[in-house]
């Protein structure tokens, strides 16, 4: 049977080391997402929020608590574990692109599969590129396009290998309104085209509104998470997986 959660956080702290102290980045966090579900996660800077994005992707360790993707506890994985998780289970788009410039769009979207021995590198690239709209610009290097579309080859490049959630850390931060707004379109497309999982980390409370649910951090805290209907099938839903 399907597990009916995409994400399960529960009690989770990060204590980041400062000298002599620990700064406090997570005290004490639970979130359910379930599958198919878009989350926004908002707060002001130093909330916590790009904090446990990566601890949801698996680039860092809780201090305490749990984290399952889709059924799988990864809070004590192994590295290499976790990098098999985060290759097959787990796309990532960032503020800054991070593409690599002396490649094209294609070659920087089949990377990915390459690195996961997938199979068909280029058709599973090129397949991605068409998704996003970007079938007449696979052939140039990230210099050559503009920051709509480097970020559409970072969408592209996070759906690569088919992971059933994505995670966006401030997707539209370094683009104008209008490239900004087809990027929120591309990634909001993949629930309703893909069935996608998406957790997006934003300042913008635009692009916030527009996604199922609504959680708020404040000083390493939820301090409220706005979204009825999905609220009401979370605690539908919960029961069973603790279960």
């Amino acid at each position: 049977m399907e597990h009916p959660l995409a994400i399960e956080i529960t009690d989770v702290t990060k204590d980041i080391p400062l000298g002599q102290s620990a700064v406090h980045a997570l005290r004490g966090v639970s979130i359910a997402v379930a599958r198919g579900e878009v989350v926004a996660i908002v707060g002001p800077s130093g909330s916590g929020k790009t904090t446990l994005l990566g601890l949801l992707g698996g680039l860092d360790t809780v201090s305490s608590g749990r984290i399952v993707i889709n059924g799988i506890d990864i809070t004590h994985l192994s590295e290499n574990k976790l990098a098999g998780i985060r290759n097959r289970q787990i796309g990532f788009v960032f503020q800054s692109f991070n593409l690599i410039p002396t490649l094209t769009a294609l070659e920087n979207v089949a990377l990915p599969v390459q690195f996961g021995r997938g199979r068909d590198p280029i058709r599973r690239a090129t397949e991605a590129l068409e998704a996003v709209g970007l079938s007449d610009r696979m052939g140039h290097k990230p210099t050559q396009l503009s920051g709509g579309e480097q970020q559409r080859v970072a969408i592209a490049r996070a759906l690569a290998n088919d992971p059933a959630i994505i995670l966006a850390d401030e997707p539209t931060g370094n683009l104008d309104s209008a490239n900004g707004e087809r990027v929120i379109e591309q990634l909001l497309g993949l629930r309703s085209q893909l069935g996608k999982t998406i957790v997006i980390v934003t300042h913008d409370p635009a692009i916030a509104v527009r996604t199922d649910r609504i959680v708020h951090l404040r000083d390493g805290l939820v301090v409220e998470t706005a979204g009825a209907e999905w609220n009401r099938r979370l605690e539908a839903l919960t029961p069973v997986a603790a279960g």
